[in-house]
């Protein structure tokens, strides 16, 4: 047999038959992590109620958003440690495994009733995160040659794993939460999470060479690992700490959606509906509207990615860095109609006397997912394709830290709006975004230059 006929056996659509492991096992991990992350700033905003379980802590707004924001940069923040551990001592496959059993053992603890096992399950989710979210990444790089131009196709695929499992968990936790109280809601993250556990120990053979540990003593990629950077990969090295800013301003903008947009929502938006449904009744609960995102990448995922390939194809503009910056001003244009939403709002001192429409709710989430579309898939292909490979899973990690400051942007940028109000917020993020964005296509040449052809793609025969 051929080496292409062994490489087609081992394909499933043209591409890799680990890409589709890892699609699931990074499904079922953000169903746990989105589904969480769906209900825990309403859990913490919730009223004190005795023996009931839909009592939450009463924090304040200002309060929630805050930990809102320091709680999920940590959790991106420790992708550093987790890939630089992962390029050190294990390599990436054991890391993932590392990850997964601590997110397991996370979510579970979150199920239990208890102010102290609620933060133990935080910090435990925080680590467990931390080693598995750079290091599944890098390894779906892996599975491509340098040059294979199938590569960001695969991540479009592996995104849509992603979001299948954020709009999952945002939907089915937010409605068990909403129904029988926030530790089920928590329960049911845990269970997702061991489902990809299991998923990724069964689907190991399909791995074989990808994220292997490679420092030790017997091995030839110990002179790889020892040998200096060049001044082609400081250049790359260079460029993508400079598209980090890209990466914090994006994120510090989208995530609003799990911190102010979510309370909003609760608070401001109109969510009742004219036909009751099982588990929610008249009235959609706030968690639930964080699935409109996932969907909206589910549906729409597929359509992008063929269309930046088509694009490319035509000799046009497509570099990482172009999709970036054209992804940040289409998702800040998502925050105008988030500036009408609040000028429906009618208030009588602190009461509300009228809300807002969900409409403008569901167009803003359309347009921060064609946003992250366009920036986020490419993004984190633009890192496996110009990091050195002794430093593949501490770049990601990098990246993610990156998300990581981008979140806590988000609880700071939240917090201001109980004094300056939400319009005044959502208004000033659309304009700032937008005017990045510009700056950006406006620098990119000399962006460009430091990558040193890295994007230089070989046509497959796929």
């Amino acid at each position: 047999m051929t080496d292409s006929k062994i490489a087609r056996k081992n394909e499933i659509l043209g591409h890799p038959k680990g890409l589709y492991v890892l699609f699931f096992v990074e499904m079922w991990e953000r169903f746990s992590y989105y589904g969480m992350r769906a209900i825990l700033t309403l859990f913490l905003a919730a009223p004190v109620l005795a023996n009931n379980p839909q009592s939450g802590y009463g924090w304040s707004n200002a309060e929630t958003l805050s930990f809102y924001g320091t709680y999920t940069m940590f959790v991106y923040l420790t992708s550093i440690p987790g890939g630089w551990i992962a390029d050190r001592y294990i390599g990436q496959k054991k890391a993932v495994m590392l990850g997964g059993l601590l997110l397991c053992l996370g979510h579970s603890i979150l199920a239990i009733n208890s102010e102290s096992a609620f933060f133990v399950g935080l910090i435990l989710i925080v680590i467990g995160v931390g080693f598995l979210k750079p290091n599944i990444s890098t390894m779906v790089g892996g599975l491509y040659p340098q040059g294979d131009d199938r590569r960001d196709k695969g991540f479009f695929i592996f995104y849509v794993g992603i979001n299948l499992g954020a709009f999952l968990g945002a939907l089915l936790v937010g409605a068990i939460a909403a129904k029988y109280g926030w530790h089920y809601g928590f329960g049911l993250a845990g269970i997702g999470m061991a489902l990809g556990q299991i998923m990724y120990v069964f689907g190991l053979k399909y791995l074989k060479g990808i994220g292997e540990f490679l420092g030790k003593k017997d091995t030839p990629n110990k002179a790889v690992l020892k040998k200096p950077l060049t001044k082609v990969e400081k250049d790359r090295m260079l460029v993508m700490f400079l598209s980090f800013f890209i990466i914090i301003v994006f994120w510090g903008a989208f995530e609003q959606a799990g911190g102010l947009m979510s309370l909003y929502t609760e608070q401001k938006t109109d969510r009742s509906i004219s036909i009751a449904l099982p588990l929610v009744g008249k009235e959609l609960p706030a968690a639930v509207f964080q699935s409109i995102n996932a969907f909206f990448i589910i549906l729409f995922g597929a359509f992008v990615g063929e269309f930046w390939y088509k694009w490319r194809k035509k000799g046009k503009e497509s570099s990482s860095l172009f999709k970036m910056a054209i992804g940040v001003i289409i998702m800040a244009f998502g925050f105008f109609f988030m500036s009408k939403a609040a000028t429906e709002v009618v208030m009588d001192g602190d009461k509300i006397i009228e809300k807002s429409a969900m409409v403008w709710l569901v167009l803003a989430y359309l347009f921060h997912t064609i946003g992250e579309l366009c920036a986020s898939p490419v993004a984190l292909s633009f890192i496996t394709k110009l990091a050195p490979i002794k430093y593949a899973s501490f770049m990601m990690g990098a990246y993610f830290a990156a998300t990581g400051l981008g979140n806590k942007v988000a609880g700071l940028v939240g917090e201001l709006s109980e004094g300056a109000g939400e319009f005044q917020i959502f208004t000033g993020i659309a304009l700032f975004c937008t005017l990045f964005g510009i700056l950006i296509l406006a620098i990119l040449k000399p962006l460009k230059r430091l990558t040193h052809g890295a994007e230089d793609v070989m046509v497959s025969n796929n």
